[in-house]
């Protein structure tokens, strides 16, 4: 499969997943959570606090893993790995962007200095688990 092609399917997957796994590192072991990712040409943006352990670890470790596309039993899903590096990102443009009325449980609207962005920036992209074939990683 063609780079292009391969990243039309890692385009689709993420699109179409929008809940996923993020692991950061916290004393040298992976810690993982579910999470909200919105896609801009493979840069990955995750809404979250700013008083959160997962933003002290980035801060300590910025390297991050990122499971998306699994459904169901997951058994013949194909999904992809990303493994990058995390910033917080605190734009306000994002924040307005990406807003969802859902987001009122924990924030008091875009305004809110607690409501920023983790930005993953990947460094690897693999698609697994697609029909059989061995995994096909994405080049930068």
């Amino acid at each position: 499969m063609s780079q292009q092609d391969l990243k039309k399917q890692v385009m689709k997957i993420i699109s179409d997943h929008r809940m996923g796994v993020l692991s950061t590192v916290e004393n040298n072991k992976p810690h993982s959570r579910y999470m909200t990712f919105y896609n801009e040409d493979l840069t990955l943006y995750s809404p979250t606090k700013m008083d959160t352990e997962k933003i002290v670890e980035i801060e300590k470790n910025p390297f991050v893993s990122v499971l998306l596309g699994y459904e169901e039993k997951g058994q013949s899903d194909t999904y992809v790995e990303i493994s990058g590096t995390s910033t917080i990102n605190k734009s306000q443009d994002l924040k307005v962007k990406f807003w969802d009325e859902s987001f009122n449980k924990w924030f008091d609207g875009p305004e809110d200095p607690n409501y920023v962005f983790l930005q993953i920036q990947p460094e690897t992209v693999r698609i697994l688990n697609n029909q059989g074939e061995p995994p096909q990683e994405l080049y930068f």
